[in-house]
């Protein structure tokens, strides 16, 4: 059976949209991708508010610790008070 040099295998595909130095935001209603800046303790999602604490596996790889609670608790109490005020 004869291969076509010119296509990629599955991996290689796969390789080519891994996006090393972001993380997605852990919103189920946004999952935007959120880009720290390096070294940074907390990356806020420009798209829902949420704020995360992160940690570096390597210099350039974050991962999530968790979310920060004070900013995410009123981000949840707004939201709470805009649908009981309708």
């Amino acid at each position: 059976m004869a291969t076509d040099k010119n296509k990629l295998s599955g991996a290689e595909t796969l390789r080519q949209t891994r996006t090393y130095g972001k993380v997605r935001c852990h919103n189920p209603s946004c999952m935007g991708r959120l880009q720290p800046a390096s070294a940074a303790k907390q990356v806020q999602c420009p798209e829902c508010g949420m704020e995360y604490r992160i940690a570096w596996v390597r210099p350039d790889f974050p991962r999530i610790r968790g979310p920060v609670w004070e900013t995410n608790r009123k981000l949840a109490e707004a939201s709470l008070s805009a649908k009981e005020g309708k």
